[in-house]
């Protein structure tokens, strides 16, 4: 797994918690301070248990942005899993979803979790690898919680979350073995939201850069059976190695499919 970059200690915002929060920190070898004081810039950030769940929360002596957590069962990401159109989403056809055909996907850059628990919602089988200690407790943290919700408890049960490094992971898989491969690769995209770019901000100062995309999608094509698909922005360029088959373009995001044969 990845080595943690930058100063980062466990606590939580209530003593019920604290417990937890000690043997978390403890697996993840980072300092545990129950008192911890967000306004304290010795720390770039507390990994904390509040009511809402593990959440990453960004330290600083002024202006602080608001916390980063995995959230299945509300927010942006139930009014997408109620109005985000189905299979009709661009990420569905992307990685193959049409009609009976629902492909199984590894999810190699997992992050927050978001596009896996899309195309789980649409009746897939997702792997999802996550190579940052932090990173991946806090989608473990909120699998779990999404474990007791009726509504989307039958849609984490298709995810799976492994903590691995995903090239490592690749290189020992066996050739064409895995149906979908879906990559997302750390890009400045083009959505300007002050979630979208805390999230990067954070994810910057605590995991560092991906600078692999280029190995990572070298190590993705022979492992995959039917598909390699990429996710980037609009305008970037495409990884460089492997030429993509076609593209699919949106108003900020396009998908860059490798293909290798027809699904269905």
């Amino acid at each position: 797994m990845r080595e943690i970059t930058a100063a980062v200690v466990v606590t939580a915002t209530e003593p019920r918690w604290l417990e937890q929060a000690e043997e978390l920190a403890e697996q993840l070898g980072l300092p545990f301070m129950p008192d911890a004081d967000p306004a304290d810039t010795r720390q770039v950030a507390l990994l904390q248990y509040t009511a809402q769940g593990l959440q990453l929360q960004q330290t600083a002596a002024k202006k602080r942005p608001g916390p980063v957590w995995v959230d299945f069962v509300s927010g942006a990401v139930a009014h997408r899993r109620k109005f985000g159109g189905g299979a009709g989403q661009m990420i569905a056809k992307a990685v193959g979803i049409k009609g009976s055909v629902r492909p199984s996907v590894v999810d190699v850059t997992a992050g927050l979790g978001r596009d896996a628990f899309v195309i789980a919602t649409l009746g897939s089988e997702v792997t999802l690898l996550e190579r940052s200690p932090i990173i991946h407790a806090l989608l473990k943290d909120g699998l779990q919680r999404a474990e007791y919700d009726a509504e989307v408890a039958d849609i984490v049960e298709r995810m799976t979350l492994l903590p691995a490094d995903s090239i490592g992971w690749l290189q020992q898989a066996a050739q064409q073995s895995q149906q979908v491969l879906y990559l997302d690769p750390m890009f400045p995209h083009s959505d300007k939201s002050a979630q979208v770019k805390k999230e990067m901000n954070l994810f910057q100062a605590v995991v560092g850069e991906d600078n692999d995309d280029a190995a990572l999608l070298e190590a993705a094509w022979p492992v995959a059976e039917y598909r390699v698909v990429v996710k980037r922005p609009r305008k970037a360029p495409a990884i460089e190695g492997q030429s993509f088959s076609y593209q699919l373009l949106g108003k900020s995001t396009r998908y860059d499919i490798y293909t290798r044969k027809k699904l269905g």
